[in-house]
Parts: C-alpha cells; structure tokens; sequence
C-alpha cells in the first residue's frame, strides 16, 4: 500500500499521523477482502482550506470533518471484480489501485473528540475509516445503507481496539 501523505497545518498530536492512517487503512482492506495493492492519499488541513474544497466540489460553503474522493466507480457496493478486467484503475508504475483522496480537518479532529468524549487519535482513525468505506463503495444516504455501512465502521474499530 502507498499512502500519500501531506500534513498542511502545524498540529501534531500525540500519535503519527502516518503510522495510525496506514493501520486504519490496512484494516479497512482487510475486513473488506480488498484483493489489490492501493494507493490512497490523504491530507490533513486546516477548516479554511477544506471548507474551500466543500464549495469547490459540492456546492456546500461550510466546514466540514472529512471529504472522500473516490476514483473508483462501483457497480455494486462491496463488489470489486470489475477491477479484474479494467487496466484503468491501476497505476502503470506500481500496479496499484488508485482509490482515492481522503481530506481531514484536523481542527475537526480536536473539537468532535472532545464533543463526543473520546481521544483524538480515536476521532482521527474513525474519520480515516469512514473515508475508506466510501472509497470502497458504501455510503449512507438511506437507512439501509446507514446500517451497513456503520455495523462496519463499528467492526473494523473494534478490531483496531479503538473505540469510545
């Protein structure tokens, strides 16, 4: 796997960044029988910046706590054997599969894990999780998908023996 990484602010917290992303990452790919190498970008930013990128690609001025860009377009959630036959997806020069950017406003981070009463490196990991689901296909915009898709961010924190 290859994470890209930018760190855009001068927040550090107790934990790496980096080290608690590809965890999380691996984790994700892991529960969901991910079949291929990956390639995920991730940027930690400052509320301005991602409130910019909210406007700029959804149409919504306002803060927000994680933005994900799938690269991938899925024609059935959880159903990955289209990439068996679509070159498209893989970069040419590691073979990887490019899924997507994943976008964290850390001062999100800081004010959530202290809304819900849990620790930052918590916020931070369930944010990176959730992202990785939607690069992975599954969403939330009906009840039942709401369902799926956070039994499973549940699971895979549990796994990681990162929970509330």
């Amino acid at each position: 796997m290859t994470l890209d990484f930018v760190n855009e602010t001068d927040i550090e917290f107790d934990f790496s960044y980096e080290e608690i992303a590809d965890k999380v990452i691996e984790a994700v790919l892991d529960h969901e029988s991910f079949p291929y190498d990956v390639q995920v970008s991730l940027t930690i930013t400052d509320e301005e910046t991602i409130k910019e990128i909210n406007r700029e690609n959804r149409n919504i001025d306002s803060v927000t706590d994680v933005l994900s860009f799938p690269f991938l377009d899925y024609e059935k959630r959880g159903d990955y054997s289209f990439l068996d036959n679509d070159d498209s997806c893989f970069d040419p020069d590691t073979g990887e599969v490019m899924l997507g950017d994943i976008v964290i406003c850390v001062k999100r981070v800081i004010d959530q894990a202290e809304e819900y009463g849990h620790s930052k490196l918590r916020e931070y990991a369930f944010l990176i999780c959730h992202s990785m689901l939607h690069l992975l296909s599954y969403d939330h915009m009906t009840p039942e998908e709401e369902d799926e898709m956070f039994g499973k961010q549940k699971e895979i924190m549990s796994i990681l023996k990162i929970e509330r």
